[in-house]
């Protein structure tokens, strides 16, 4: 195993440590003999970082509360960046969605905790100070859910511990010159005879300011004469968000509880974006709708508020009971002003109005029981239903459009879940556990408009199966393996018909209107997975796990040109289709331990390495480059930190690296995504017991980052490129215990 573990540290290199507490709420008691189980197990305090872990059956990271804390992130998506296998989108610095294993597009599950949010929330926006802990799973299960064919993000806001704690957080970032202000504070303190509560609050102003750069080449095949379209211009963007979330854990007797846990998110924001467009030739005469300059201000505003409850029960020794309700209501208002002139001269001015109303409900019981010698059964029930009124105002040059009239101002939408599940969870002697599992759900999907009415219904089966073999009884070497199915579900917006307009001139296949498609089904995804871990005396790990997934009704956005109601010619319409099945596989390597472990006389500095390399296939789309949408070939993460012995200081870095990609999109298009790289870095500062002072550096060295496509439609090939500079972010904070 020495030569394993040192090819390992070779292959994936170096760097900075990563810890992980307990196991998610409401897991079971172990089975007799106190063997460790899958997620159900208790755990009396706070477990160590290696120990949630260690003890599920199937591949599962945990990301404690210190480790969130680290680098000083202003954004839980900032965060995830540095884990195993996950990458995020939008330009370096800038946390953007979240994805992992490349897979972008509704293939990660994203709950907090173990729910879905409602539309507007964004991982890319919640604060670290509002989590607890974050637990990350490679393969599905039973009772998370199996709508995540890459695999499932779990983020747990605070909890409540008896023990008093009060804190205070002052601080701010800056970015190009521009100054965002925040600022932070929880409390958690007992009360009664063993109730105990938490309440973090967090509110900020942020500011950025973005350069806009775009080029387009449109060329004719037969002729060879080409137009060059070229955009340049800044954004500035103004934003305000507040975040609070409390808990209330109040005792029942041994064993049981009831909690109630309060969400909100209230944010607000506005963009004011000018730029100049040249085309060369200029077109002569200009067809109409033709702008060399457009001037743009929107403004948005969200309000989302979810009420989580939480009941446990404990029955007896053997069994307890388990129920969770939640109810959530989020409204959203946007509009936006586009100007566009022509030679200086105002030509056409774009008014829209977007008003939002969404509900949203839960619920789940589940029962669980110890059964037997080494076996712990669970079932369990959960519904969820989810409503979206829309009201559009959409207005051209002061007069209402015409070119959407029959699809009217007023939308309605709705979806429901429901889902039955069961699962067994067996430990056969010191080395080998045996997860079982099987969940059904059904989800319908409906929505009206003035003059149609669409809906969508599918249910999906998925058997699961996970193992464990311990190669030594202390089980700090193990093998893990999973054979699962798992789904992604058409999200709501996906089964919508009504179509959004594009009125960039001239209307083109690289610039084509949007609609969805209320016939999709969703993918089904059979998986396999195997993995090895090793568990280092002094924390340390290092692990090799290997996936592959099989792909059925692969869902993907295509451009075609159809016949469409809204137009009297032919438009370019992008909609998603399912186009047919896919593979994709990768290998995750992680390495994570104190350098004295390795080398005799070293520091004790704290390095953490992960090297993930993906492959995909899309059937039916030429090669070399039909991997799946957004899929980059791997990522790196390398870092380390250090405490001084000297002084209270603590230093830490880290880089995280994408490649650039290239995905052939279609028949028709080929889309490129350039290279992410990003250096962080902190200081710490502990004066005394209650005061520190931190200072930390986003994305030092930043790179330009462009995406671009290549389309051909008959006679043009349209090559474009977009996007702009990244810049530094320094961020100085000062936290206190009161």
């Amino acid at each position: 195993m020495r030569l394993a573990s040192s090819l390992l540290l070779l292959a994936s290199a170096s760097a900075l440590a990563q810890n992980a507490p307990a196991p998610p709420q409401g897991a079971a008691s172990a089975a007799a003999g106190g063997a460790d189980k899958l997620q159900r197990v208790e755990v009396q305090g706070r477990a160590t970082d290696d120990t949630a872990r260690r003890m599920s059956t199937a591949s599962k990271i945990v990301i404690s509360r210190e480790e969130i804390e680290k680098f000083g992130d202003s954004t839980v998506g900032e965060m995830l960046k540095r884990l195993p296998g996950v990458t995020t989108g939008g330009r370096p610095g800038r946390g953007g969605d979240v994805r992992m294993r490349g897979m972008g597009g509704g293939y990660t599950q994203i709950l907090v905790n173990g729910e879905r949010m409602g539309p507007g929330f964004s991982l890319d926006e919640l604060p670290p100070e509002q989590v607890e802990r974050i637990e990350v799973l490679r393969a599905p299960t039973a009772e998370y859910g199996t709508r995540a064919v890459a695999g499932t993000i779990n983020v747990v806001l605070r909890e409540a511990y008896r023990r008093r704690v009060n804190e205070l957080r002052v601080g701010g970032q800056l970015e190009r010159g521009l100054i965002s202000p925040g600022l932070g504070w929880s409390r958690n303190d007992s009360f009664g005879e063993g109730g105990a509560y938490n309440i973090t609050l967090n509110t900020m102003k942020g500011k950025r300011r973005d350069d806009v750069i775009s080029d387009v080449n449109t060329r004719s095949l037969s002729s060879g004469t080409s137009v060059d379209q070229t955009t340049r211009g800044r954004s500035d963007d103004d934003r305000e968000g507040l975040f609070m979330n409390a808990r209330v854990q109040i005792p029942l007797g041994p064993g049981s509880s009831l909690a109630l846990q309060p969400f909100v998110v209230v944010n607000r924001g506005s963009n004011d974006s000018s730029i100049r467009q040249t085309t060369t030739p200029a077109p002569n005469p200009a067809p109409a709708n033709f702008y060399d300059q457009v001037d743009t201000h929107s403004s948005n505003r969200m309000q989302m508020l979810r009420l989580m409850s939480q009941l446990q029960l404990r029955l007896d020794a053997e069994s307890r009971v388990e129920a969770r309700a939640s109810l959530g209501s989020g409204n959203s208002h946007g509009s936006s002003e586009r100007q566009e002139r022509l030679a200086g001269m105002a030509t056409r001015l774009q008014q829209d109005r977007n008003d939002n109303r969404d509900r949203s409900w839960n619920a789940m019981a589940k029962y669980s029981r110890t059964v037997g010698e080494g076996h712990s059964g669970v079932a369990g029930l959960e519904a969820e239903g989810q409503t979206r009124s829309q009201d559009r105002v959409s207005l051209v040059n002061g007069l209402p459009r015409t070119d959407l009239t029959e699809f009217g101002d007023s939308l309605d939408a709705a979806t429901s879940r429901v889902a039955v599940y069961a699962q067994d969870e067996w430990t056969l002697d010191k080395q080998w556990d045996f997860y079982f599992g099987a969940r059904w759900e059904g989800i319908r999907t409906r929505s009206t408009g003035a003059s149609y009415q669409a809906s969508n219904r599918s249910g999906v089966f998925t058997p699961l199966v996970h193992g464990r073999y311990k190669l030594d009884e202390r089980g700090r070497e193990m093998i893990r393996a999973s054979i699962t199915r798992s789904y992604r579900s058409p999200q709501l917006q996906d089964l919508i018909g009504r179509p959004s307009i594009n009125t960039q001139v001239p209307h083109q296949a690289n610039t084509p209107d949007r609609a969805g498609n209320p016939d999709l089904k969703p993918e089904l995804a059979t998986g396999l997975e195997i993995g090895y871990e090793k568990y280092l005396a002094k924390g340390g790990l290092l692990s090799v796990n290997l996936f592959t997934r099989r792909i059925s009704d692969l869902m993907r956005t295509q451009t075609l040109l159809e016949t469409v109601s809204w137009s009297p010619t032919p438009r370019w319409v992008a909609r998603p289709r399912n186009i047919g099945k896919a593979t994709t596989s990768g290998i995750e390597l992680e390495a994570k331990f104190r350098a004295d472990e390795w080398w005799e006389g070293a520091l004790p500095v704290s390095l953490r390495s992960n090297l993930s390399l993906f492959t995909s296939k899309v059937d039916g789309i030429p090669g070399p480059h039909n991997q799946i949408d957004a899929q980059p070939k791997g990522t790196l993460n390398l870092g380390a930190d250090y405490r001084l012995r000297s002084i209270p200081l603590t230093l830490g870095a880290s880089v995280n690296f994408t490649p650039s990609s290239v995905i052939q999109q279609s028949l028709l298009t080929e889309v490129e995504t350039d290279r992410k790289r990003v250096f962080d870095a902190f200081a710490l500062w502990n004066v005394d017991t209650a005061l520190s002072v931190r200072l930390s550096a986003n994305n030092l060295a930043p790179l330009d980052y462009l995406s671009g496509s290549v389309i051909t439609t008959g006679d043009q090939l349209i090559s474009s490129r977009s996007g702009g500079p990244s810049y530094t972010a320094w961020q100085l904070r000062v936290e206190y215990k009161l």
